[in-house]
């Protein structure tokens, strides 16, 4: 009989890894927000990945945010948040604490993997003392660890869990293949044995740096030829006639991994005497993409005859990216933000987006619908379908500002791009 998974944390990773397994075999989905369990038990997910037919076919899942649930599984598959504080060092707490909670439901034989973005070392050296201290048993003795990557792009419909190589890797060369064997069962794209966590840790973190810094490449394009008064876009199109050319875009950098995880690997590397000046410079440039629009759009305004101060601006999309609920990080905020420090009076409008969910996460009042009175300026700032509809004449006063982030109106209808 196919042995018991609990599943810890229930968000954009740790939901569709339920529902997949719970289509064949024995799952709980903890979560400790109980509001989360109600709506999955009632077939809702507010992510939108999982659909209620979906949920619906996961016939061996269950949900619940009780702790003594988990007593009955055998394996434990960790999909926590890895946010970073204020420093923008890594906070471990949500890592721990689920550790904590796995430790007291641990048996002998049990097997708890990680999928959560963490630092080369975090599996092994942070999260093994809290299991064996909750749970009294000893690390590759009488328990064992696995670390698999999560490889979730939330939004798309495409590239979803099962069409993904999965990263996996066991604390013995047994349960490495069992971790392994276990992936293979629903992840239809195979499967990558790396030949320890440490390896699996550090390929995951890469993946969102490299990310990082090839758009920070271009965010810093962005800036040299706006000096130019050159059109980034254009240049890029340009250039990406070359085969070789790699297709990356400037704009604002948020979300949960691209935005968060470079700072894991810096943050360890510096414990360790390294500082990584390429990776932090790519970070900087990228963190400081929304004062640059929001400067943008107040220099456009002020040339076209615009007082600054109580203009009212509308910004399009608040989510990290288009076509997409998740509010995680976004850096739309820093040029709502940029633009109220102007004495700015902004309406940000996203029909994607959980209102509440806003007001919660960003103190933002989300508007119902763009103003029947026309704005000083518009700032399209993420790409969703929603926007390629609107009538922007109607939207803009005379002579108002369009800006165009993600650079997909065209290039005669707005005043400036990234």
């Amino acid at each position: 009989m196919a042995k018991k998974i609990a599943i810890i944390g229930l968000g954009y990773v740790g939901l569709p890894l339920a529902v997949e397994f719970g289509k064949t075999r024995p799952v709980i989905g903890f979560d400790i927000h109980q509001s989360r369990i109600d709506e999955l038990q009632a077939g809702y997910d507010r992510t939108l990945e999982t659909s209620k037919e979906e949920l619906a076919m996961a016939k061996h899942l269950a949900f619940s945010c009780a702790v003594d649930s988990l007593q009955e599984a055998e394996i434990f598959i960790v999909t926590v948040p890895t946010p970073i504080d204020g420093n923008n060092k890594p906070d471990l707490k949500p890592l721990l604490a689920a550790s904590k909670t796995v430790g007291s439901a641990l048996k002998k034989g049990a097997i708890v993997i990680y999928e959560s973005t963490v630092y080369p070392g975090c599996t092994e050296e942070d999260c093994v003392p809290v299991l064996e201290k909750a749970s009294g048993l000893k690390f590759n003795q009488d328990f064992f660890c696995g670390y698999s990557p999560e490889r979730i792009v939330p939004g798309d419909k495409e590239r979803t869990l099962t069409k993904i190589r999965k990263i996996t890797s066991g604390s013995n060369p047994e349960i490495a293949e069992e971790v392994d064997q276990l992936y293979q069962s629903i992840i239809v794209a195979g499967t990558y044995k790396a030949p320890s966590i440490k390896v699996a840790e550090a390929a995951k973190v890469i993946e969102n740096c490299q990310r990082d810094l090839n758009i920070s490449f271009v965010n810093e394009l962005a800036l040299i030829f706006d000096r130019m008064h050159i059109d980034t876009t254009e240049v890029l199109e340009a250039a990406g006639t070359k085969f070789n050319f790699l297709p990356f875009k400037p704009g604002l950098v948020g979300g949960h991994c691209i935005s968060v995880d470079p700072y894991y690997l810096t943050s360890k590397a510096e414990s360790l005497g390294y500082y990584p000046e390429v990776i932090h410079s790519g970070r900087r440039i990228n963190d400081n993409m929304g004062a640059f629009i929001a400067n943008k759009v107040v220099k456009l305004m002020i040339q076209k005859n615009h007082t600054i101060k109580g203009a009212k601006v509308l910004v399009l999309g608040i989510t990290f990216k288009e076509n997409c609920p998740d509010l995680r990080n976004s850096k739309v905020i820093d040029v709502i933000s940029e633009l109220q420090e102007f004495g700015v009076e902004v309406d940000c409008f996203d029909p994607q987006a959980d209102k509440q969910e806003v007001k919660h996460e960003y103190n933002l009042e989300l508007v119902e619908a763009p103003s029947s009175k026309p704005y000083q300026a518009v700032i399209l700032a993420v790409s969703h379908k929603e926007f390629l509809q609107l009538n922007y004449t109607q939207l803009l006063q005379a002579q108002g500002v369009l800006f165009d982030v993600k650079a997909i109106l065209p290039k005669e209808m707005v005043d400036g791009r990234l």
